[in-house]
């Protein structure tokens, strides 16, 4: 069995559904600090975030990640038991195979072999691991992030283990995401008998035009690297159960998921305007869940695609495609972060799993651009 392989079912075999880390990142601590790096657990509320770093000189190389895991879900559905790493038709299965365990172990068994080999090599390598990516996001990557710049670290370079691959290992990094903004929009109206409508004033009627005009509304046209702005209803509520009452009001969810091409205040603005021209009464929460990064093609996606290239014969592509990630708090202090990691086809999901071919050619990959990176 490879290194690789066995610390991937080490990692599944803890059963660390978000926020719990339950003894991951020890088992990271024990493996990196032997090779010279200082670790530092950050704790937040009940989440365990991991800083590791070995070498204080630029450039300093990250791989990000997180333990946590999604909850099971029924595990009378499952095949085998979720937390015991389990091999079927070439398949390791088992929570977090996919998202993120692998690329986690990847990342250490690859910055063994590398700092192992290349002892003296320039620059630093650092570990970013948080126990809070799969719930709120609010006490993992963001508070060790925010620790970080307050202490003047520099991050040149990030990759984050997240699931990228669509059909085989290799074919797909992603260099940016959207960004993520909901609203809750309340449209009052004045409640009372469908008979008399008269007397009353109905919201759903009302908002209908308005909804109309934002269903329509061209919010821009992308760039190169992202398709258009997105804007999506998710639910609506409205009525008192009764068919003979006019509701009082109607609550309208809806969310973005914007490019750089935007802004979410710009967004914002644009839609009161269009309420605002149809005269509505009414009241608007917004919750931006995360805004968009993008890292334009360079030295660290043409490192990880020579990477690819070299291990595997794969001509990969850069996507920004999919939903939010902890990239969008690594940008803010680290001016090229990229996405890389095995298939994703089938992440959260009961059985999740990753083909064993896959897990040592992932390792390589990773090795392969630290290479590139800090031998230069």
């Amino acid at each position: 069995m490879s290194k690789t392989l066995a610390l991937t079912e080490q990692l599944i075999a803890l059963d660390s559904v978000t926020p719990e880390d339950k003894g991951c990142q020890n088992t990271l601590i024990s493996l990196l600090e032997p090779l010279g790096f200082v670790c530092e657990t950050i704790q937040s509320n009940d989440v365990t975030n991991l800083w590791a770093r070995r070498g204080t000189s630029q450039p300093l190389v990250v791989f990000a990640g997180h333990t946590d895991v999604v909850p099971t879900g029924p595990v009378t559905q499952w095949q085998s038991q979720p937390f015991a790493p389990t091999h079927r038709d070439g398949k390791l299965f088992g929570r977090g195979a996919a998202d993120m365990k692998t690329s986690i172990a990847a990342f250490v068994i690859a910055t063994e072999e590398f700092v192992t080999a290349h002892p003296d090599h320039k620059g630093s390598i650092g570990f970013l691991i948080t126990s809070d990516e799969e719930g709120p996001a609010t006490d993992g990557t963001v508070v060790v992030c925010n620790k970080l710049k307050e202490r003047g670290e520099q991050l040149d370079y990030c990759i984050v283990g997240e699931p990228t691959s669509s059909e085989v290992l290799g074919d797909t990094i992603k260099n940016g995401r959207r960004g993520t903004m909901s609203g809750k929009l309340t449209v009052k109206g004045i409640q009372g008998h469908i008979a008399y409508p008269q007397l009353a004033e109905n919201p759903i009627h009302t908002v209908a035009p308005a909804l109309n005009d934002l269903v329509n509304e061209v919010w821009d046209q992308g760039n190169a690297y992202y398709l258009p702005t997105s804007w999506q209803v998710s639910n609506i509520h409205g009525g008192t159960g009764a068919s003979n009452v006019i509701p009082g009001e109607v609550v309208i969810d809806f969310n973005f998921r914007f490019s750089t091409a935007s802004t979410a205040e710009g967004l914002q603005q644009r839609v009161h305007a269009i309420l605002d021209k149809h005269q509505l009464k009414y009241d608007l929460k917004w919750t931006i869940g995360g805004h968009p990064f993008l890292t334009p093609k360079g030295n660290l996606s043409d490192a990880l695609a020579k990477a690819i290239h070299d291990e595997t014969g794969v001509t990969t592509e850069l996507s920004t495609t999919g939903g939010t990630s902890d990239g969008r708090f690594i940008a803010k202090i680290c001016p090229q972060v990229v996405e890389f990691g095995p298939p994703n086809g089938s992440i959260h999901k009961i059985d999740e799993h990753i083909e064993v071919r896959y897990i040592d050619p992932l390792k390589n990959i990773y090795r392969r651009a630290l290479e590139n990176l800090l031998l230069g």
